[in-house]
């Protein structure tokens, strides 16, 4: 049977504009599920019903399908239901559909792996997500009513201690799978049922569970990075037009050239050096006066016709395996290198082909605390490589 994966993402957003493809931890909000949607290597097929043309550019970029849905199915009052209906009436080659939130970004593809057995190999008709969560409810008491709250799941004279009570389970809205036959008839749930219990660390939820900044945290600490596990950063190769400088070449009257930077910068590429990660300069043209003036005290090539030829002999020179090496580029002629880089990065301004490349877009913009904050960026993913080798 021909199991998709669906992430429905609507332009419209009461509380933030264009949510779904916000950046969340230097990745849109949408590009961490659809990461582990294809990363899982379960679904026939990935797609992003949206009504929305940069919702669709950047499923694209993720590699996955754009199913544009209509105006009937993209207001405030339409239900995930109604636009999942609509994709199957366009879709009849899909007989099992996981409907997965853009919302979730904790989501791991070992997850998806477990419900697609549960779905195809165990005959279950629809599988959903849910959390365990140890709260002890009380019922609502309105105002103006003259009675007393009533405990709903524990007696007050004996409270459990929370480790000799299991719990209770919540749905938490990470992801939805049904069979056709069942969402022809209206429903998401039904059948022969079974819920999928996820890790409390991986269930968030942005809608209801918690801010954008501490959302951050929780993804940097438990999201999912790809196929390849982490490794610690030793060497960091940053272009120097567009990234360390805003481009911008001035000029004076006896034909001097001057650029300008951002002291920030300067105290990330002091902050890395102190962390043991080497950083490196590159540029295309000759700017080699300008980094003597600067004295940052980092090995440069400059004049580089060929940046990824250089990274590569960089990269065998130190003896570091590609993950070891990270790279902030900004232009075409740095998305060879962006790619090859086991972390990339692109200030805010970077051109488009350049941010599809890379893995984390900075929200500082070129010479404007790019580098500052893409080496924050490396020091907190060093945190999570250095939290799983304890473990």
């Amino acid at each position: 049977p021909h199991l998709a994966a669906l992430v429905l993402a609507r332009g419209g957003s009461k509380g933030i504009p264009l949510k779904n493809i916000k950046l969340l931890a230097g990745v849109p909000l949408i590009g961490w599920v659809l990461r582990a949607a294809t990363d899982a290597g379960v679904f026939h097929s990935v797609w992003v019903s949206t009504d929305h043309d940069e919702i669709e550019k950047v499923a694209k970029q993720f590699g996955a399908q754009v199913h544009r849905r209509s105006p009937e199915v993209s207001q405030d009052s339409s239900t995930s239901l109604e636009a999942i209906r609509e994709f199957l009436n366009h879709h009849h080659e899909v007989d099992i559909v996981g409907n997965i939130q853009a919302t979730s970004p904790c989501l791991h593809p070992s997850d998806l792996i477990k419900v697609a057995d549960l779905i195809q190999k165990e005959g279950f008709d629809s599988v959903f997500s849910v959390v365990r969560r140890h709260q002890f409810r009380w019922s609502e008491v309105k105002k103006g009513e003259n009675k007393m709250t009533e405990p709903q799941n524990l007696n007050p004279a004996k409270r459990y201690r929370r480790q000799d009570w299991p719990g209770e389970l919540y749905e938490n809205g990470s992801f939805y799978f049904a069979k056709r036959h069942l969402i022809e008839k209206g429903y998401l749930q039904g059948g022969k049922m079974a819920y999928y219990e996820m890790r409390a660390e991986h269930s968030v939820d942005i809608d209801i569970d918690i801010d954008w900044p501490i959302a951050e945290q929780r993804v940097l600490s438990f999201g999912y990075f790809g196929k390849e596990p982490l490794k610690e950063v030793k060497l960091l190769v940053c272009s120097i037009d567009g990234c360390l400088t805003n481009g911008r070449i001035y000029v004076t009257e006896d034909q001097k050239e001057m650029v300008s930077y951002d002291y920030r910068d300067l105290v990330g590429i002091d902050l890395l050096k102190k962390r043991g990660i080497q950083v490196r300069l590159i540029s295309d043209r000759d700017c080699s006066k300008t980094l003597s003036a600067m004295q940052l005290g980092c090995i440069a090539k400059v004049s580089a016709t060929n940046k990824l030829q250089v990274l590569e002999d960089w990269q065998k020179d130190i003896g570091l395996s590609w993950k070891e090496v990270a790279y902030l580029g900004n232009e075409e002629s740095d998305v060879e290198c962006l790619k090859k880089a086991g972390m990339s990065g692109v200030p805010a301004d970077a051109c488009a082909v350049a941010q599809k490349a890379a893995g984390y877009i900075c929200k500082s913009s070129g010479g404007c605390g790019a580098i500052r904050e893409f080496a924050e960026h490396i020091f907190l993913l060093l945190e999570k490589v250095n939290s799983a080798r304890k473990q």
